[in-house]
């Protein structure tokens, strides 16, 4: 916090918490699809959202293929630290994380299976987790986790939505956590996530998850 004021931020006091290599960015392809969003959760611990890194299908030369099945990689996931130094490490990966029940499993990740969470939000009064997730040839979908629920796999790139990718029929499904709503790509072709409205201007609205593509501009709330 810098001196003059309480709301003015000190940047000398900046450091790095986590970097993450992504797929070469000097390719066209491999430009999108890095997540985006960051949000402390009623635990007070650090979520964050990464996508596929770009390209089509989950593949890429730098990083192999099946990133979002892939649990010793951190890209295509949900991840679950304190940001507080922890000793010399920059960071910690605190008890409940995915590495609990699957050893194999990185010590960041809370959830994974997502291609790209690109905006992710929680719930102010509730604590649930609303994840929208961009979908890749025709389905997009918001998934919604309850306090401490994660450990999730959602899916990619078995599945896209409710709907086999990897086979496109007959894939295993067993493990999979389905999306609370899907809508197709005639509908909107970027799922852009939103927010649960807790404001008193518009009481109607009140615990409405209000969310938004960014190819249609159409915009819905659900409860």
């Amino acid at each position: 916090v810098g001196a003059a004021s309480p709301d003015e931020a000190d940047a000398a006091s900046a450091r790095l918490v986590l970097k993450i290599e992504q797929p070469d960015n000097s390719s066209a392809a491999f430009r999108n699809h890095k997540g985006g969003a960051i949000n402390f959760g009623s635990d007070g611990f650090l979520y964050m959202g990464f996508g596929d890194g770009g390209g089509s299908g989950d593949s890429d030369a730098s990083h192999g293929t099946g990133n979002g099945q892939n649990l010793a990689v951190l890209l295509v996931k949900m991840l679950r630290i304190n940001p507080e130094k922890s000793g010399n490490a920059a960071y910690s990966s605190p008890p409940g994380n995915l590495k609990d029940k699957m050893a194999a499993a990185a010590p960041e990740i809370w959830d994974y299976g997502l291609r790209n969470p690109f905006r992710s939000s929680f719930d102010g009064c509730t604590g649930d987790l609303y994840i929208g997730d961009v979908g890749q040839d025709k389905w997009e979908e918001v998934d919604i986790e309850k306090p401490g629920e994660g450990n999730k796999n959602y899916g990619w790139n078995t599945m896209e939505g409710t709907h086999c990718y990897k086979p496109a029929s007959g894939c295993a499904e067993t493990g999979i956590t389905k999306p609370f709503v899907e809508y197709d790509h005639n509908t909107g072709k970027s799922m852009t996530g939103g927010a649960v409205y807790r404001g008193k201007a518009i009481p109607a609205l009140r615990g409405a998850y209000v969310y938004a593509d960014y190819q249609s501009n159409a915009v819905w709330s659900l409860t």
